[in-house]
Parts: C-alpha cells; sequence; structure tokens
C-alpha cells in the first residue's frame, strides 16, 4: 500500500509536469486561468481539508467536497472565460453529475450541521492500524500529502479538459452531443448500482439489527445486479465518466494526447489502487469474497480473467 500511495504522490506531479509541456501551448487566456485563478483556489481548498481533517481527526474532508467543488471548478473557468457554449455545457454535465454524487454521499450521513463530522472513509480507520501509519506524524503527512493535496489536485485536474476547448473555433455539433449523452448513460448507470449497493446494506443491516435470518444477505457483500456484472460498477463508470469528459477537449483540440490529460489519466490509477485496497479489506471481512473475485471481472463485464 506504501508504494501505491508513493507512486501515486510521484505520478501527480511528473504527469501533470508532461502533459502541461505535451502538444499544442497552452494560451496566454488558459495560463491565467490556470496561475492567477485556479492555483489559489486549489491550494485554500487543500489548505482547508488539511486542517480540519486535523483537528476533527475526520480525514474525510475530501470525500465531503470530491462531488462538491467540481461544480465550482467548471462554472469559474466557464465564467473566467466569457461563457463560451461548449464550456457552458460541459458544465451543466459536471453539476448534474456532482449533484447526483452528493446526494448518495449524503444519504449516507457524510454531512451533518457539524461540517467537519459525518461519515468518514473506513479504508482511513483501517490504514490507521497499519504498521507505520500508526504514528501519528506519519499519518498527518500522509494527510497533508496524499489525502488532502494529492486528491484535491486530481479533482482539479480531471476537470480541466474545459479549459481545453477555449478558443477552439468549433461550434457545438454532434459530437458534443453524442458525447454528453454517453455522459449521462454512465451518471444514470452509477446511480443505478448505488442504489443496489444502498438498498443492500440497508436491508443487511435491518435484518441484523431485527434480529432476523440474513438468507441472501449472509455473505455480507452485494453480488447482484450490476455488481453481478462487475466487483465494482460505480467506480468503472466513474473513470468512464472522466474520460468522455476529456473526449471533449480531443475534440476540441483535434488532439488525441493534449495537456490536460493528467486528470483522467491519474483517476484510472487511483481507482486501480483504491480498489485493490477495498477488495483486501473485503476478502479479510467475507469468507465468500475471495470466490466473487474469480467469477466477476473487476472493471470490465464479460472478461474472462477476475483479476
Amino acid at each position: 500500500m506504501l508504494l501505491t500511495i508513493l507512486l501515486l504522490i510521484f505520478t501527480v506531479i511528473i504527469v501533470p509536469f508532461v502533459s502541461f509541456n505535451y502538444g499544442t501551448a497552452l494560451t496566454d487566456l488558459q495560463s491565467i486561468v490556470l496561475y492567477d485563478h485556479m492555483v489559489y483556489v486549489v491550494g485554500a481548498v487543500i489548505a482547508y481539508c488539511f486542517i480540519v481533517g486535523e483537528i476533527s481527526k475526520n480525514n474525510s474532508q475530501v470525500d465531503k467536497l470530491w462531488s462538491i467543488v467540481p461544480i465550482y471548478y467548471v462554472w469559474h473557468m466557464t465564467g473566467v472565460c466569457h461563457w463560451e457554449p461548449r464550456m457552458i455545457f460541459m458544465s451543466i454535465l459536471v453539476s448534474i453529475w456532482g449533484i447526483r454524487l452528493t446526494y448518495n454521499f449524503a444519504r449516507r450521513g457524510a454531512y451533518q450541521w457539524k461540517f467537519w463530522a459525518g461519515e468518514e472513509d473506513y479504508r482511513w480507520e483501517e490504514l490507521r492500524k497499519r504498521p507505520g501509519f500508526n504514528n501519528r506524524f506519519v499519518w498527518m503527512l500522509f494527510n497533508l500529502f496524499f489525502i488532502s493535496a494529492y486528491q484535491n489536485i486530481l479533482i482539479f485536474l480531471f476537470t480541466i479538459p474545459i479549459l481545453t476547448v477555449v478558443g477552439s473555433g468549433k461550434p457545438l455539433n454532434w459530437i458534443d452531443y453524442l458525447l454528453g449523452l454517453i455522459y449521462i448513460i454512465c451518471v444514470v448507470v452509477e446511480f443505478v448500482a448505488d442504489q443496489q449497493q444502498y438498498d443492500f446494506q440497508t436491508e443487511k443491516h435491518r435484518r441484523i439489527n431485527a434480529g432476523e435470518d440474513l438468507g441472501e444477505y449472509a455473505h455480507g457483500f452485494i453480488s447482484t445486479g450490476l455488481w453481478g456484472k462487475v466487483r465494482h460498477p460505480n467506480y468503472a463508470m466513474e473513470q468512464t465518466i472522466w474520460v468522455v469528459f476529456y473526449l471533449f477537449s480531443v475534440h476540441a483540440t483535434g488532439e488525441w494526447v493534449n495537456w490536460s490529460v493528467a486528470g483522467c489519466a491519474l483517476l484510472l490509477i487511483l481507482f486501480k489502487g483504491s480498489s485493490d485496497f477495498s477488495e483486501e479489506i473485503s476478502a479479510k471481512k467475507y469468507p465468500e469474497y475471495k470466490n466473487y473475485q474469480q467469477r466477476v471481472p473487476r472493471f470490465i463485464p464479460f472478461t474472462k480473467r477476475a483479476k
């Protein structure tokens, strides 16, 4: 796990540096938006997450903002860039994604009137128990560089394809609308996956609390519906959503690889590491989970090998 974290922190420096210097250079307006506006905004969000996380001992402050700050980022950049139609269209799509994901997070108890409280990601509690991470100073550094800095930089990076469309000279056309349709379909599928997970866990805990026979819920994890096709349908859609978002920049610039590619590339790496860690915990907690791993692919349906 430590090696994965170090790799992620390394890539968040190298990948953006390479991508920002690849292909067509940034225009003056794009540079102004990045360096005179967004650097300070993202820096403030990082500082907030780190300080509040340290004081409250709840390290899921980034999780609370994951679906909210991208909405602000895209609309802020759209406003600075004089409300170009393609940017407005992309901002609407991000808003739909963000509102849906915020709702899903809120119903799990993530938001309270004590804004620093609420549900904490179970993986942080598990990680704090491990050798090295159970050192308070080491955990503080981990909170600063990975939980707060890395994740918030990543959140910003996967929104910046919106900035590549500035001044493209291409009006909105059928390709944009097709990408928008695919984007919305992915949001709907992600919603269905999260709803299936929510319904399963709600009924499982209801039966446990009522002392009823668990029946099909006895193995502890959902393996039906979309979860019978892939082990992480919500993760699969989340990655696809931001790859599709990047494709707007491909359409606008005519470059398959442009300077905004870092965000979706790093997101794919993050979800690989995140799902590895989640599955390691699930395999220890649920005896049947390893069989599930062998039967069902991780992200891509109908692949022969599960791992």
